[in-house]
Formats: structure tokens, C-alpha cells, sequence
């Protein structure tokens, strides 16, 4: 998700973010969490790659439908959208670099962002729960 902050790989550096350890169906997930306007906007942009089982989870102040994309981001990333139980709604591909919008089919309060193809590859569907979700 992208609004247009400053750019840059030294912004992408600088930007520390608090870190979870999740659980995606069985599976392990280290994600980098995004809660605040700041750390949301920037997303991944600018990123050149991820470590295997690595991602960014994003935490919103409220349940919403927020949408994603992808403009100054060069990773292809898949996204899950997870609602306020901890159950994902739905999962799409981004494109990198795309202006496409990506956005939840239901009301959601937090989404991960993982390599594209993560989800499909792990087995990971709409109704999978994510456990060891951080608060809003």
C-alpha cells in the first residue's frame, strides 16, 4: 500500500519496524508489522527482496476495506486479507509496480503481504486462521 512518502532505499532502511512471529495455518510467518498511517503507506516499497517466510503485516486502528497496490514496490507479493477473528477473507496477487487496486471482499482489520505464490505454495486458503495476531 502506497501513498507516496518519501522514496528511496535510505527511507526503506530507516524505517525499523516491530517484528511478529505468526502462525498461518501450521505454518511459520516472521512478519514485519505495519501499524501505524507512516509504516502502512510505505508498505514494501522499494524492497528488493524478502527473506523465505518473511512478510509485512499490516495492522489497521479499525475494521475497513482498505485496498492495496503496488507502485514502487518491485517485489510480486501475494496478500491476504484477514478479518478482526483472525480468518482470511481472500488472497490476491500484486504485480509489481502496478497501479491495480487489490482490495478485501469483507471487512478486515489486519493483511500480510508475503512473496507471491507463498499462500498457493503452503496450502493457505480463504477461511485459513492466523494466529498470534498483535492487537489493533
Amino acid at each position: 500500500m502506497a501513498l507516496g512518502l518519501a522514496s528511496g532505499p535510505a527511507r526503506a532502511q530507516a524505517m525499523l519496524l516491530p517484528t511478529a512471529q505468526l502462525k498461518v495455518g501450521p505454518h511459520a510467518v516472521q512478519a514485519e508489522v505495519a501499524a501505524t498511517e507512516a509504516s502502512r503507506s510505505y508498505g514494501l516499497m522499494n524492497r528488493n527482496a524478502l527473506p523465505a517466510d518473511h512478510g509485512m503485516l499490516f495492522v489497521f486502528d479499525a475494521v475497513g476495506m482498505p485496498c492495496f497496490w503496488m507502485k514502487n514496490t518491485p517485489l510480486p507479493l501475494s496478500i491476504a486479507f484477514i478479518d478482526a477473528q483472525g480468518k482470511i477473507v481472500n488472497i490476491a496477487d500484486m504485480q509489481p509496480h502496478s497501479l491495480d487496486t487489490h482490495c478485501p471482499q469483507a471487512p478486515i482489520l489486519y493483511a500480510l503481504e508475503m512473496q507471491q505464490g507463498w499462500f498457493r505454495q503452503h496450502l493457505v486458503k480463504a477461511g485459513a486462521a492466523v494466529a498470534n495476531l498483535p492487537p489493533p
